[in-house]
């Protein structure tokens, strides 16, 4: 097999376990969406500012990730099957294939969390394109360093606590990037600006995947 055919595997085998448990898409979705309603109460209908509105919504992608990204490796901790994983694919293919694991499972909350968000609060997006854009390479990123860091948790003892505190100023650049591009989106501005913000969090996934391809192999046979 290929290392495209042993990661889409990887990736499969990950899909299945979750529609058959729902494990980590449950914990996404409730955190996210509790996390929306309990704001969108507090403000009771009020305008929200512009820099609030940007960063609301990516502190709610940044915990929800950690939530359901931290599953990745633990998982296969936790059950004993990393050995065989081990067994049957190097370790490129096998971080892919968390990977596309993880940016699947980000991508598919935010088609739910996304318009709910402009519901609940009452906004409505300039650049459209420039959104979208800005919440697609955000979540991929937010998978890609969350699966490095991911594995890295699963071999502590403190796994869930030792992952935010890895993944906060890890991810900081992300999310401030991130929240810059998507406060122009939504409030109008110059579209040099959002194109300046999407080729930071290009280079940024860029990156952190090239890293995180180097890197893992060490992680993954300690």
């Amino acid at each position: 097999m290929s290392w495209r055919s042993k990661s889409a595997a990887v990736c499969l085998k990950d899909l299945r376990l979750e529609f058959r448990t729902r494990y980590a898409y449950s914990a996404l979705i409730m955190f996210a969406v509790t996390t929306l309603v309990a704001i969108s109460f507090t403000l009771a209908g009020g305008l929200v500012e512009a820099d609030i509105a940007a960063s609301l919504l990516w502190i709610i992608f940044f915990f929800s990730a950690m939530t359901g990204v931290s599953r990745s490796f633990v998982q296969e901790e936790e059950t004993g099957t990393s050995i065989g994983l081990k067994m049957a694919a190097d370790p490129a293919p096998v971080f892919l294939g968390k990977f596309l694991f993880n940016a699947a499972l980000l991508l598919s909350m935010a088609m739910l969390v996304v318009p709910l968000y402009l519901l609940l609060f009452n906004l409505a997006v300039v650049h459209v394109g420039g959104f979208l854009v800005t919440i697609f390479l955000g979540l991929v990123g937010l998978a890609s360093a969350g699966t490095i860091l991911s594995a890295i948790a699963a071999q502590s003892a403190v796994k869930g606590s030792l992952l935010t505190v890895l993944s906060l100023p890890i991810l900081l650049p992300l999310l401030i990037t991130a929240t810059n591009a998507t406060r122009t989106a939504l409030y109008g501005g110059h579209l040099a600006g959002i194109m300046t913000d999407i080729a930071m969090l290009i280079f940024y996934n860029g990156t952190v995947l090239a890293a995180s391809l180097l890197l893992f192999e060490y992680v993954w046979n300690e």
